[in-house]
């Protein structure tokens, strides 16, 4: 049958040392440097846990970057006259579309790496059409010859119908010289607005978030000291603000709305591009450069990881505390044993007969009985005491009648 469960060891936690050691000139050095070793842990502590909040409180937010979207335009040809033989036999099959002439205008687009970006910082690449809010193309062609299909328009949706895609692709029939012109809306993080030129020039801004607004308004209000002194919640204008805020005065809470009022649609990106198909088609294709605000996927993933420590890390560090811990108690332990033997050398008997009136003190009060004046266990308790049976409790005793016995003979001779 097996024994009780054996009780959960204490874990020690002090590890400081005892003043004793502390202020032994022999262990003087050292000890300051232990305790200059404590200090500077109590601090490193503190500090990491201070950023730990921060980064915590940063996560909430969302760290935001501005990255580069890269825009490809290009286009090909098919059944132009320069590129087939004439030959009156070959007739054009409406049926199949093979020999009508067309082209096809292909629009592409893909983020661009960081430089020197580390290899586990590396996320998903996202597809091109998870940037855009909606796209409009426009073709210049002539409506007598071409009434349909002049304006193509992708409005941004979820669901199974409407994958992410990497581009897109444009097919039409003619070979007539086409003007093509692209607007986009681009799909930011936060989503971006225009600030209307009387507000944007008091702030100095022209684009920017709606918090990124309201947050730039508020440090120019504590600028200037617009705040006012007796009730905060007011804030005053001044000869700029006072147009917007349409008063002299408005309420804090007030400011979000405000702003609002103050924010429009941002502008699409317009791009132009010609397809003549009547030369080949240019061998590399038209790129542009757009910057786009986006959520920082791989500093939030480095921001979490240093949050949560592992749990292999925790396990080092707390290994690592209880062994200093049980070192600290060594040393203690072991400052305790010296001054105990160092009493006894001193004075042996005095040591032995101070230590058992202590322990009679300590033995009678569990005992819970005999009168309080040191002298507390009757005589035959105490001579049966194990104490006496220990085996250095012997030579000790020998040891102080012998010097007993020579201090006598001493004084008798002279």
């Amino acid at each position: 049958m097996d024994g009780p469960k054996a009780a959960k060891k204490r874990k020690l936690t002090d590890k400081s040392l005892p003043n004793a050691i502390l202020q032994d000139p022999d262990f003087a050095q050292d000890s300051q440097m232990y305790q200059d070793l404590l200090a500077m842990e109590r601090k490193l502590d503190w500090t990491m846990m201070r950023k730990k909040a921060e980064i915590q409180d940063a996560l909430v937010r969302t760290p935001t970057t501005t990255r580069t979207l890269r825009l490809f335009m290009s286009h090909t040809v098919s059944g132009q006259s320069w590129q087939t033989a004439p030959d009156l036999n070959d007739a054009p099959n409406f049926e199949t579309g093979e020999g009508i002439p067309a082209w096809a205008l292909k629009i592409e687009g893909r983020l661009l790496e960081l430089p020197n970006q580390r290899a586990k910082d590396k996320t998903a690449v996202r597809k091109f059409s998870t940037f855009i809010k909606r796209m409009v193309v426009e073709l210049d062609r002539d409506a007598t010859l071409y009434p349909d299909g002049n304006i193509v328009e992708w409005p941004r949706a979820t669901g199974h119908h409407n994958p992410p895609l990497d581009g897109f692709t444009i097919r039409r029939k003619g070979d007539a010289p086409t003007k093509v012109r692209m607007i986009m809306y681009v799909e930011h993080y936060p989503e971006q607005f225009r600030v209307i030129p009387e507000l944007g020039s008091i702030l100095g801004i022209k684009e920017d978030s709606r918090v990124g607004v309201v947050q730039a308004l508020w440090n120019y209000i504590k600028i200037q000291g617009l705040q006012d002194k007796v009730d905060r919640r007011l804030v005053r204008a001044d000869d700029k603000l006072r147009p917007i805020f349409n008063g002299d005065t408005i309420l804090f809470q007030k400011l979000p709305e405000l702003v609002n009022r103050c924010l429009i649609a941002p502008d699409p990106i317009i791009l132009h591009y010609m397809i003549n198909p009547t030369i080949p088609a240019p061998e590399r294709p038209m790129a542009w450069d757009v910057e786009i605000k986006m959520e920082d996927v791989a500093l939030k993933g480095r921001m979490a990881v240093m949050v949560q420590a592992t749990k292999e890390s925790a396990m080092n560090l707390a290994k690592i505390d209880d062994e200093i811990a049980t070192q600290a108690q060594s040393l203690h332990n072991s400052h305790l044993k010296r001054t105990f033997l160092q009493s006894f050398a001193r004075d042996p008997a005095q040591f032995i007969q101070t230590w058992l009136e202590s322990q009679s003190r300590d033995l009678e009060t569990v005992l819970g009985s005999g009168p309080t004046d040191g002298l507390t266990i009757r005589q035959e308790e105490l001579k049966r005491s194990e104490f006496f049976r220990l085996p250095w409790v012997e030579e000790a005793v020998s040891i102080q009648e012998g010097v007993r016995l020579a201090t006598k003979a001493t004084q008798g001779g002279g």
